[in-house]
C-alpha cells in the first residue's frame, strides 16, 4: 500500500512539472479513456461469469442480483464510451486559457470518469473476495446497484449536455432563454430519480476526506427533516433529531429517498433553518474551541444615517449615502468586527456605543490591557454566503479569524438582511452602506483606510461584484480588489453544463437552488402565518412529552430496522401530511414593534411594485457639496432605486452573447458531438429529451419547480454576468476562485472571460475535488484548509499588488492554477493541493491514489524523460 501511495504521488508530481513545462509546448499527461473501459468491461464480465453459475437461495438472490447489475454497468459503458471521447475532442473549446482547463462539459466528464473508476474499485474488490466466508453478497450487490443507477442518470446528463452543446452558440456556455432547453432540464430534474447520489453514492465525485463530512450532512438533514414543524424550541428539534438519525447512518437507500423527498418539497423556510443550525450557541461554541483565538470580535449596529463621501474624480464635491430602505423599512445594518490583534481604535467610546449585546469581549490576560497595536494598512470587507437566505458572519468565523492572523488586517464581515422577508435590493444596500460606513470610518476599526480588499462567497461573491458596481456608479472610492470564491453571478434559470451537476450534488440541489434565487428575486410566495404564543413552560413541557414519544419510536424503529433490512419501505415518511399542516409551523411572532419598523408595509409593497415594472430609469448621482437631509423614507426609498435599478442589458451590450465565426473544422467537430432534439419531438407540448432505447430511472414523487421567471433576475445588479460592458469596465482587479465540480463553475468561467474581454485584470484558480461551499468546511480536512488558505493568498496578492500599469488593464490572462515552485510551505501546499486539471479534465491528485491502490496505473501512458526545466 505505500509503494501505491509514493507511485499516485509520483503521478501527482510528474503531472505537475509537465503541465508546467508546457508553458511554450502542451504535452499534457491525460487518463487513458479507451483502457478505463476496457478495466470495466473485464472486470464486470469476470465477475458476471463468476455469479452467474451461483447455487440457488438466499446467496443465490444476490448473486443474480450482482450479474444484472454488472450486465446493466456495461450495457451504459458502451453508450458512453464514444460520447466520453466525444467531449474530450472538443471541451478545450470552452476553456478561458489552455493554462486553466475548466469548464461544465469538462466537469461532466471527470464525474462520469470518477463513477467508472469507483464501479472498477469495488468490482476488483469483489473480485479478490468473493470467495471468502466473510463476503457479504447482498451488500456488493446493493453497492453495484447504487452505482449502475447513478451510472444511468449521469448518462441521461451527457444526453442533455449534447443537446445543450447543438443549441448554443460557439463559445458559449449558457443556453440564454428561460424556455426551450433549460425549461426542459427543469422538467426533466423535476421527475429523475436522485436518491441514488444522496445514498450510498453520495459525495463520490469528491476527494476521500469529504465523503463522510457529506454523509454526516445527509443524516442530520434526513433526521431534522423527520422533525421538522413538530417543535418550537431548538432543543426539542436537536434531541429528536439525534435520536432518530441511527436508522439513516444504517440504510442508505431509506436516506437517499427521504433526502430526495426532503430537497424537492420542502420550502425556503426549512433550508433558512437547517442551514441556521450552525448558528446556534451549542455547534457555534464546538467550532469556537478549534477556531484561532483572536483579542477583537465584535458584534456591531450601525444606525440608519446618511452621510457623505467625496468624489473620485473630484474630491471638493460629495455624495450623499443614503441608509438602506427596501422592502423593510429603515433599519440598523449589522456587521462583526474581527481582528487578532486589539488595534487603535477598536475599543473607542464610539465603537462601543455600536456594539451589540451578542458581540465577543476584548480578551484580557491575567487581567491587564491589552496591548494596542497601531492601525493595518490592510481592511478585508467579508459578505458571506448562503443563498441569499440564510447564515451570518456567525457561521463564517473560524476562516475569517484564521484570515485575521495571517493577514495581520481586520475583518468586518456584514450581517446583511436575508431573503424571503428582505429580497433584492435591500441585501445590496445595507452591504454598499457597510462598505461606504467603513470608508468614513476607518480609524474605529484599527485600519489606516489604506488598501481595503471585497472578499465572499457564493452569494457573497455575488454582492461584492455589484457592491463595486454601485461604488463606481456613485464615483466614490472604489475598492482596490475582490476575491470571489465560487461565486453566483448569473441567478437565472439558464441551462449550462455545470448546472446539470445540480442533479447529483448534495449541497446544491437545483430544486433549492432555485428557491434560494426565487426567494432573494421576491417571486416566491411566502404564507405569513400567524402562530398562537406559546409560554416557555407549555414549549418544554410539549418537547419534553414529543420528545419522549419520539424516543421510544426512534429506538424501536432503529432495532427493527436493524433486524430486518428489508422492512424499510414501512418506515414512516419523515414529515407527516399533517405535521405540514400543523398550527405549530414557525416560532411565535413576537408583539413588540420593532424601533425601524414604521411604514414597513406600504415600504415592502412600493418595493415590489417598483421591481416588477422594472422602469427603464437612468442611473443618476446624487452629488452635492453639502450633507442632504432624510426627508422622508419614500423619497429616499426612490432615490436608492433609481441608482439601483437600470434597464435590462441589450445584447449587443454583452459581448460573450456575440456568435464570432467559428473554423468550419470546429463546427464540424461540434456536430459530431453534439444532438438535435429527437425527430419530430420538437413542436410537441412534452419532448422527448433521450433517444430511443434509453430512459432515465424515474422518481416516485415529482419534485415543486414552480420557478417564476421575473425580469428582475436579469437585472445587472442582480445577475452581474449580464451587465453591460460599460459597467464592467470600472470595476477593481478581480480574483476568482472556483471548484471544478461546483455547479456554479461555469458562473465564474464566463465572468472571467467577459472581464477580460473588456480588458479588466482577472485571475482564476480553480481547485479540485471540493464541493460547493467549502470555505464553511475549512475547518473539517486538509483540503478545504488549503483551499481556504488559496483564496487568503489571493486576498494578500490584492493588498501587495503596485497599481497595474496601463497595459495590464488592456489584457490580462487568466492565473494558471499552479503557482511558481517553492521550498515555503505555502507555495508547497498550493503545488500539491490546488487544481492539477489535466487536457482530458481528470485529476490525477484526487484520484491517483484509488487508481494506484487497485493497480490501475496504466490508465495514465507513460511520460517523457522529467528533466525538463521549469521556466521561471
Amino acid at each position: 500500500m505505500a509503494s501505491s501511495k509514493k507511485s499516485g504521488s509520483g503521478v501527482l508530481e510528474k503531472t505537475v512539472n509537465r503541465r508546467r513545462s508546457s508553458k511554450h509546448k502542451e504535452v499534457p499527461i491525460v487518463m487513458d479513456t479507451k483502457a478505463v473501459f476496457t478495466a470495466l468491461f473485464d472486470v464486470c464480465e469476470e465477475n458476471a461469469a463468476f455469479f452467474s453459475g451461483a447455487t440457488k437461495g438466499q446467496a443465490g438472490d444476490a448473486a443474480q442480483r450482482l450479474v444484472d447489475a454488472m450486465t446493466t454497468i456495461q450495457e451504459h459503458a458502451r453508450s458512453l464510451e464514444p460520447v466520453i471521447s466525444g467531449f474530450a475532442a472538443i471541451y478545450h473549446h470552452f476553456d478561458f486559457d489552455p493554462h486553466i482547463p475548466a469548464n461544465g462539459y469538462r466537469s461532466l466528464v471527470k464525474v462520469v470518469r470518477c463513477c467508472l473508476l469507483h464501479i472498477i474499485h469495488k468490482g476488483r474488490y469483489i473480485t479478490s473476495n468473493r470467495r471468502s466466508i466473510f463476503f457479504r453478497a447482498s451488500h456488493n450487490a446493493a453497492e453495484m446497484e447504487a452505482y449502475c443507477s447513478a451510472l444511468c442518470q449521469l448518462r441521461a446528463l451527457l444526453y442533455l449536455a449534447q443537446r445543450l452543446l447543438h443549441d448554443n452558440s460557439h463559445g458559449n456556455l449558457f443556453f440564454q432563454e428561460e424556455s426551450g432547453l433549460s425549461q426542459s432540464f427543469l422538467r426533466e430534474y423535476a421527475s429523475m430519480h436522485k436518491g441514488c447520489f444522496y445514498g450510498r453514492c453520495v459525495g463520490f465525485q469528491f476527494t476521500p476526506a469529504i465523503r463522510p463530512c457529506l454523509q454526516s450532512i445527509a443524516i442530520s438533514l434526513v433526521a431534522f427533516g423527520d422533525n421538522y414543524k413538530k417543535h418550537q424550541s431548538g432543543i426539542g428539534v436537536a434531541a429528536s433529531s439525534l435520536l432518530t438519525s441511527g436508522k439513516y447512518a444504517i440504510d442508505p437507500e431509506l436516506r437517499g429517498r427521504e433526502y430526495e423527498r426532503i430537497t424537492q418539497n420542502l420550502d425556503v423556510h426549512f433550508w433558512k433553518t437547517f442551514w441556521n443550525v450552525t448558528e446556534t450557541e451549542l455547534l457555534s461554541g464546538l467550532m469556537s474551541i478549534t477556531a484561532t483565538n483572536v483579542k477583537v470580535n465584535r458584534a456591531l449596529s450601525v444606525p440608519p444615517m446618511p452621510f457623505d463621501l467625496p468624489l473620485v474624480a473630484d474630491p471638493t464635491h460629495t455624495v450623499t449615502v443614503s441608509p438602506p430602505a427596501a422592502h423593510i423599512g429603515l433599519g440598523p445594518v449589522l456587521m462583526r468586527l474581527i481582528s487578532y490583534e486589539l488595534r487603535e481604535g477598536q475599543d473607542s467610546e464610539k465603537l462601543l456605543a455600536l456594539c451589540r449585546s451578542e458581540g465577543g469581549q476584548i480578551s484580557l490576560s491575567l487581567g491587564l490591557k491589552p496591548k494596542r497595536h497601531p492601525p493595518s494598512p490592510w481592511l478585508v470587507l467579508h459578505f458571506h454566503g448562503g443563498g441569499f437566505v440564510a447564515q451570518t458572519s456567525k457561521s463564517h468565523e473560524p476562516y475569517l479569524k484564521s484570515w485575521s492572523q495571517d493577514l495581520n488586517a481586520p475583518v468586518l464581515s456584514v450581517d446583511y438582511s436575508l431573503a424571503p422577508e428582505a429580497p433584492f435590493p435591500r441585501a445590496l444596500e445595507e452591504c454598499f452602506y457597510a462598505y461606504c460606513w467603513a470608508i468614513k470610518n476607518h480609524n474605529l476599526l484599527g485600519w489606516t483606510g489604506e488598501r481595503v480588499c471585497l472578499a465572499g462567497d457564493s452569494a457573497g461573491g455575488n454582492l461584492c461584484v455589484t457592491v463595486s458596481m454601485r461604488a463606481a456608479a456613485h464615483g466614490v472610492r472604489m475598492p482596490d480588489g475582490i476575491v470571489a470564491a465560487y461565486p453566483a453571478t448569473l441567478l437565472t434559470v439558464y441551462a449550462s453544463p455545470s448546472r446539470l451537476l445540480t442533479l447529483i450534488d448534495p449541497l446544491l440541489p437545483l430544486s433549492v437552488l432555485s428557491r434560494c434565487l426565487s426567494a432573494y428575486a421576491g417571486t416566491d410566495p411566502q404564507v405569513e402565518k400567524q402562530v398562537e404564543k406559546v409560554s416557555t413552560l407549555n414549549m418544554v413541557r410539549r418537547d419534553t412529552a414529543l420528545l419522549l414519544r419520539d424516543f421510544k419510536q426512534g429506538a424501536s424503529n432503529w432495532i427493527h430496522s436493524l433486524l430486518d433490512r428489508g422492512s424499510a419501505d414501512s418506515v414512516r415518511k419523515s414529515v407527516s401530511e399533517s405535521s405540514l399542516t400543523s398550527p405549530h409551523t414557525d416560532p411565535p411572532v413576537s408583539a413588540k414593534p420593532s424601533e425601524y419598523s414604521h411604514g414597513k408595509g406600504s415600504m415592502k409593497s412600493q418595493t415590489c411594485q417598483d421591481l416588477g415594472s422594472h422602469a427603464n430609469s437612468n442611473e443618476q448621482k446624487n452629488v452635492s457639496e453639502t450633507t442632504n437631509q432624510l426627508s422622508t423614507t419614500t423619497a429616499n426609498h426612490n432615490s436608492i432605486l433609481d441608482i439601483t435599478l437600470t434597464p435590462e442589458s441589450k445584447p449587443e451590450d454583452v459581448s460573450f452573447f456575440l456568435c464570432k465565426e467559428v473554423d468550419p473544422s470546429v463546427s464540424e467537430s461540434f456536430s459530431a458531438v453534439a444532438i438535435p432534439p429527437p425527430a419530430g419531438e420538437e413542436d410537441s407540448e412534452t419532448p422527448r429529451e433521450f433517444p430511443d432505447g434509453f430512459e432515465p430511472l424515474r422518481s416516485e414523487q415529482l419534485a415543486e419547480m414552480n420557478v417564476q421567471s421575473s425580469p428582475i433576475v436579469r437585472n445587472p445588479y442582480m445577475s452581474p454576468l449580464l451587465a453591460p460592458d460599460s459597467m464592467l469596465k470600472g470595476l477593481p482587479p478581480i480574483h476568482i476562485v472556483a471548484c471544478h465540480l461546483d455547479p456554479m463553475l461555469d458562473d465564474s468561467v464566463m465572468f472571467a472571460k467577459r472581464l477580460r474581454d473588456v480588458g479588466q485584470p482577472v485571475t482564476l484558480c480553480v481547485v479540485d475535488d471540493l464541493p460547493h461551499g467549502f470555505l464553511s468546511l475549512s475547518q473539517l480536512s486538509r483540503e478545504t484548509r488549503e483551499a481556504a488558505n488559496v483564496c487568503m493568498e489571493r486576498i494578500k496578492d490584492v493588498f501587495t499588488m503596485k497599481d497595474p500599469p496601463p497595459e495590464m488593464r488592456k489584457h490580462r490572462k487568466l492565473e494558471r492554477t499552479i503557482q511558481k515552485p517553492s521550498s515555503t510551505k505555502r507555495d508547497h501546499i498550493q503545488l500539491s493541493q490546488v487544481t492539477v486539471l489535466e487536457e482530458e479534465g481528470v485529476s490525477v491528485g484526487g484520484e491517483a491514489s484509488v487508481v494506484d491502490e487497485e493497480g490501475l496505473a496504466g490508465f495514465y501512458p507513460p511520460t517523457k524523460s522529467e528533466s525538463e526545466k521549469i521556466p521561471a
